[in-house]
């Protein structure tokens, strides 16, 4: 359902909301009156006591829940926190990603990652000081063909600043589209960022029931 606000709803019910969020829409305010529009401001105008739980990159697209109110905050913050939330991800990366698994089986990438402090807003792979950091790939559709570049899904174990872009950099395969990460010539193979969060499941704070939602990649 698509509000009046561009507010693509999810889910909606009075516990919660899950939003799908638009390529260049920030999930927060940002820093200037130039970056005051957000996700997070859209729907507090329709749900005034809608507050975020947790954010995506601005290039990125997909599920985001909110919370309404502040113990559902605490509830839902607790389950991202303790890995209660399963999310998986769609991506395009430049250039052929061979699975090595004949069965199209899980990769795993463990990579320990941490904020490059001279160049924010960016991460970088540090052995040292960098938090673990762990990621699942596989194919998407076997490999399916894409002329920029190999279609993938991803589940992200950890939740590290830009670690999906920068784990996918590290093999050598940035995702299509990256203003941070790519290469001039893999960012112009697309007009965005070739990420996108396609699933979302867990246990509903409330009801107990298992909320599974899905919202299929715009590209």
């Amino acid at each position: 359902m698509t509000l009046a606000t561009g507010l693509d709803v999810v889910h909606e019910d009075e516990h919660l909301l899950v939003l799908n969020k638009p390529s260049g829409l920030l999930a927060v305010p940002g820093r200037g009156p130039d970056k005051q529009d957000c996700l997070s401001a859209r729907a507090q105008a329709r749900w005034p006591d809608a507050l975020i739980v947790h954010r995506l990159d601005m290039a990125t697209s997909g599920l985001l829940v909110l919370a309404r109110g502040l113990p559902m905050q605490r509830a839902l913050s607790s389950a991202f926190e303790q890995r209660r939330v399963h999310k998986r991800y769609v991506a395009v990366v430049s250039g052929k990603l061979a699975n090595p698994a004949p069965d199209n089986g899980w990769q795993t990438i463990n990579l320990p990652l941490m904020i490059d402090w001279m160049n924010r807003p960016r991460s970088i792979v540090h052995w040292g000081m960098g938090k673990p950091s762990v990621t699942h790939w596989r194919l998407l559709d076997a490999g399916h063909a894409q002329a920029v570049g190999t279609r993938i899904e991803l589940e992200p174990l950890t939740g590290r600043t830009h670690q999906l872009r920068v784990h996918l950099q590290a093999l050598g395969h940035p995702i299509v589209g990256d203003p941070l990460y790519a290469s001039p010539e893999q960012q112009a193979l697309a007009p965005r960022l070739l990420l996108h969060a396609a699933e979302l499941s867990f246990t509903h704070p409330a009801t107990g029931q298992v909320l599974t939602l899905h919202s299929p990649a715009p590209f």
